[in-house]
């Protein structure tokens, strides 16, 4: 298979093969298809279809009344189970645990400020969503203190908590200003297999995001390499800036649109969802290549920018994968490079863009 193509920001990307597909990596799990329609075999069958269709009208009826239609699971993606539709209050996370550390309300506290008004809502919309709003980007930090790389589980996990409140900063005021609601992102280390809100995941698949949280497998990245492909720690910043940006499509709206979108289409690997998937993640790219924009200006070092960006034209889609649904190497390495070289988020819009662009 020929190599990915130059990187448009002028540097060659990782010359590497395709890698070989993790269990659960591309997509999210198939809908149930919709049963096929039933064959008439007489008057008989035909009678118990009448009953059972009256039955089933009075069924929705009652459904209508007191609920509203539960909407299929979207994988790592339609979580919101878990999500804060108000203004939460910012809390710090243990640097040494995986678990929220967030104190829960009290009873008491709740009852005192149910009356105050509610804060920022999200928005489930895609294109028009507030987060593509004119003046919204990363905005500069003064710097970023991480560690020396460790790639061990434990090293890995050190290396993420240093970098995501850096992360969270220059991102932060950008949801204020959009008047949408904001959290941090929780961050879990994966080493066993797990089930969480969206399913269930092992560790030898690629990092999964899932309300409000990273769920990341430390030993896949650290075995995710070759002789071009050299472990180096910005293949990890790389990583979570992806990642990340998923948490931003969460907090604003766009993956519970999304999943909805894609419900409405038939699924998520229907012609139609996976063009959605891909706009989906061609996104989360491009929100990545504008967090490490700030970082670029003296906060890291510039080696670490170098190949977080060179990484991201390494991924995508590629022949031997069974569905087109995180664009093709090509389009990650435009879309990472586009939101790092204009950190605006209407750039980063690809939900209004043409077909082609998230090919």
């Amino acid at each position: 298979m020929a190599a990915p193509p130059p990187a448009p920001w002028g540097r060659q990307p990782f010359q590497q093969s395709p890698p070989q597909l993790p269990p659960q990596q591309w997509g999210p799990p198939q809908y149930a298809p919709y049963p096929p329609p039933r064959k008439n075999n007489g008057p008989l069958v035909a009678g118990v279809l009448f009953a059972v269709a009256i039955l089933g009208i009075a069924i929705i009826g009652v459904v209508a009344a007191t609920g509203t239609p539960k909407r299929a699971s979207d994988s790592a993606y339609s979580g919101y189970s878990t999500y804060s539709y108000t203004a939460p209050t910012t809390t710090t996370t243990s640097a040494t645990t995986t678990t929220s550390a967030r104190t829960p309300t009290s009873r008491s506290a709740t009852s005192a400020t149910s009356s105050k008004p509610a804060g920022p809502k999200a928005v489930i919309k895609l294109g028009d969503n507030p987060i593509h709003g004119a003046g919204l980007g990363a905005f500069d930090i003064d710097g970023c203190p991480l560690p020396g790389m460790d790639y061990s589980p434990s090293g890995q996990e050190v290396f993420l908590r240093a970098a995501l409140p850096c992360i969270e900063a220059m991102w932060k005021p950008s949801f204020t200003k959009a008047n949408l609601p904001y959290q941090p992102v929780e961050l879990v280390i994966v080493t066993t297999t797990i089930t969480n809100p969206c399913g269930s995941m092992g560790p030898d698949r690629t990092a999964m995001y899932c309300d409000g949280t990273i769920y990341w497998t430390a030993n896949y990245y650290a075995g995710e390499q070759g002789t071009n492909n050299p472990n180096h720690p910005g293949k990890y910043l790389g990583q979570l800036a992806h990642e990340y940006g998923h948490h931003i499509q969460w907090l604003s709206g766009v993956l519970r649109a999304s999943s909805e979108a894609q419900y409405d289409k038939g699924g998520w690997d229907t012609p139609a969802g996976l063009d959605l998937n891909r706009r989906k993640e061609l996104q989360a790219t491009c929100f990545g290549g504008m967090s490490l924009a700030p970082l670029s200006h003296g906060a890291i070092p510039g080696d670490v920018i170098d190949v977080a960006l060179r990484d991201a034209s390494t991924r995508g889609d590629y022949p031997i994968y069974p569905n087109r649904d995180h664009g093709a190497p090509e389009r990650n390495a435009a879309w990472v490079n586009r939101g790092f070289t204009t950190n605006q988020t209407s750039a980063c819009n690809t939900w209004v863009s043409d077909a082609e662009s998230v090919s």
